[in-house]
Order: C-alpha cells, then structure tokens, then sequence
C-alpha cells in the first residue's frame, strides 16, 4: 500500500525526492532451498512534508511482514552499542535517581541488550518487542519482556495493570512504526507525571548531508528531524526537551522529551540549527537522489575496476542497510565473493534479491580476500579493529559512504 498523506500531521500531498525503485525486504534472508522462489518486491520512495517536515517513504510493509517473519537482528552482537547503551543506562540511573521502587519500560527492546544494565542493578524492567525469536533471547537474560507491538491500546491495558513509566525507553524503533501518532499517544499514557522518555534514531540531517541512502529501508517508515519530533511531540501534550547528538549509526539523535516543558538550550539550539540548514523546506532534500546516483556509479566503477585486476573482494555485515546498498547499486556474486557478518542467526543463510552468501568473519583469510566492503559501515572502527589479522595480511577496506574510499 503507498501513502500519500503523512504518517504524522496528515497533511497531503507530500513531496517525493528520492526513489531506490523495487527492492526486496532488507531483513528478508533466505535459505538455501529458497533461492528459486519468487521474492516480494516494493518500491522504495521517499517523500518531505512540508507541514510538519517529517520525512517517510510512501510504501507501507504489513509491521508483522517486517518484524516478526523476517528479522534476525539482534543487538547484543555490536560492542559498540553495548558501549553506548550501558552509558545511557548509567546516566539515566544517576539523574533519575532510579531504584528498586522505579520502573524502566522499553520498546523495541530487543535483546534484553539495554534493559539489563538497569535489571542488573535490581531496577524493574519490562521490555515490549514483537520479535519472538528476541523476546526470548531477552527473558534468558533476565528481563521480562512482551512480545507485542506497542500502541496507545497496550499502554492503556498496562496502566490497567498499574504499570507507570518512570523512564520509558525507545531507541531506534519510531521509525519503524507506521502507527507514529499511537505509538506517541502511548507514550503519553504510560509515562509517570515526572517521568522522562528517552527516543534514539539516526539523524535525517546526517543521512541527507552524509548521503547515508543505505540507512532507507521498508523497517524504517520515518526519518526524523528535531523539527518532526517537535511537532510530534506537542501534538500528544509531550514536550521535547533536551536532544544530544551522537556518532552512531553515521550520527544519530537522542530526544528527551517528558509531560512538562522544561525546554533546555540544546532543544533550542538544534532546532533553530534545522531552521537556518533549511530543514523544514523541501530545498533541503531536493538534490539528494542525484548525490545518490553519484556513489553508485562511484562504487560500482571501483568495484568493476578490482575485479577486473583479478582481487577477491568480500563485504562485511548482512543487515538491513546493506541489503539496500547492495540491492540499489547492482552488487551480486559478479562483484563479490560472499558476505561475513558476526550474527549466528544469520550465517548459512542468503542476502535477498542478490543472494549472496553469509558466512563467518573467519572466512576472510581461509578465502584470501582482498578487499572488504563495509556495508555496515556506522561500526567501521569497530569491525577494522576485529580485523588486525586481515589488515596485517595485506586486506583492505572499502567505505561506501559518503563517498566510496579505500582505507587500509
């Protein structure tokens, strides 16, 4: 189903500026006995709303295709995200002063990869995520979570329950909800009077001034701006509050946000920031799918170029951001030899549309690879740094964006 108003303000029409055409369903890895078979396609548009100045693709993907059928992903797998949420959980314990009488909620929770570091300390938890083969993961660990999709309807059925949020945790999954303003209403219902919500999600900014196109996929319905979550926010009696601005994930945001508006300056700041870039007129994203058309050609004659001088090249990570990149630009078994990627769950199995072949990270020197394509380049230094023995062997990395480069 393509949209036409927006998920948000449902203001229409809204302004297409990019298109990556047909692609499959990023998470959707196949098995071997399937390589044969049909696979679903759906485009892969992106549009600008000039009311509200959310950024959503057009196509609407069923949330239980998406998230229940298909997704491998788990997040205990990434070091460096392990980093980063054990340090948003330590500050969120020390300025909320949380204890065994608090109640820490998190949606989209994977895992259990950033519940436990509050479940540790004896602080009560509940994780929501619809992902089974997840919600299971996380229960071994220790944290109770329900694996169901969160909207206004849950959060009412858990204040029924007695359940209050006194830090209500969303990261990386608003943008994957088609739903936003039941999803944000929930928010609003579950959350304590003096409670905070803590929502992460890369960057809009980033991604249209870094040319991070790979980081568009059907999972992700929406693109934020502080601007979007502003007008989102005020829209369910939320206020946004305070937004840090960090590397991950090719640069990512974090919106603390709460039922009183205690504006800081860093709120102020980034979105008189957005204003001034031109963030909120359609100018902003007009010329990006031509900067996109660049690095294609840009990686593909790079690619062409090795292969032809007789290198094995290799790419690293089969999530969801390298299924666009490699779907988009043209990237089968002709450019590349196989794929690695640490996750077990995915090893043995096939990137979809292009089929190529996951295997272990221990492939790249049993197979004398020369190159290695980091499609999950937002943990570059993280996957180099696992790396020596291929570096020290004379392998290479090739970074696909902002501009494809070879680094040794």
């Amino acid at each position: 189903m393509s949209e036409t108003a927006c998920r948000s303000c449902g203001h229409a029409p809204i302004r297409q500026f990019l298109s990556l055409g047909e692609t499959p369903l990023a998470d959707a890895l196949l098995r071997e006995e399937g390589l044969g078979a049909p696979e679903a396609r759906f485009p892969l548009e992106v549009a600008f709303c000039p009311e509200c100045a959310l950024v959503q693709i057009l196509e609407e993907v069923p949330p239980q295709q998406l998230f229940v059928d298909n997704y491998l992903y788990f997040s205990s797998f990434s070091d460096e995200l392990l980093r980063h949420t054990k340090e948003n959980a330590d500050r969120l314990i020390a300025e909320r002063g949380l204890d065994e009488s608090s109640l820490v909620i998190e949606v989209g929770s994977n895992d259990g990869y950033m519940l436990r570091n509050f479940a540790e300390r004896g602080i009560p938890v509940l994780g929501i995520d619809p992902a089974p083969d997840q919600a299971k993961a996380a229960e071994e660990a220790g944290v109770p979570t329900l694996a169901e999709f969160f909207d206004a309807d849950l959060a009412r059925r858990l204040v029924a329950e007695g359940k209050k949020a006194d830090v209500f945790i969303a990261n990386n999954v608003m943008a994957h909800t088609p739903t936003l303003n039941s999803f944000v209403e929930g928010i609003s219902i579950l959350l304590a009077d003096d409670g905070v919500t803590s929502i992460e999600n890369p960057s809009v900014r980033d991604l249209i001034e870094h040319g991070e196109f790979d980081t568009i996929y059907h999972e992700h319905f929406c693109y934020f701006s502080c601007t979007a979550i502003d007008n989102l926010m005020r829209r369910h009696g939320l206020s946004l509050n305070a937004v840090d601005h960090f590397p991950l994930h090719g640069g990512s945001l974090r919106w603390t946000c709460g039922q009183s508006e205690r504006v800081e300056d860093s709120a102020r700041q980034h979105l008189a920031a957005e204003r001034e870039a031109g963030m909120t007129e359609f100018g902003f994203y007009a010329e990006f799918g031509q900067r996109v058309e660049q690095i294609k050609s840009e990686l593909l004659e790079l690619l062409r170029g090795l292969r032809a001088d007789g290198k094995r090249i290799a790419a690293y990570g089969a999530a969801a951001k390298g299924s666009t990149l490699v779907n988009y630009v043209g990237i089968d078994g002709e450019l590349i030899d196989f794929v690695v990627d640490r996750n077990t769950h995915k090893q043995g199995l096939y990137m979809p549309g292009v089929h190529l072949p996951i295997r272990d990270p221990g492939a790249l020197l049993e197979e004398d690879v020369d190159y290695l394509l980091l499609l999950a380049w937002n943990f570059r230094d993280e996957i180099v740094a696992q790396q020596d023995a291929f570096r020290e062997r004379g392998g290479r990395f090739i970074v696909p964006v902002p501009r494809p480069e070879v680094i040794a």
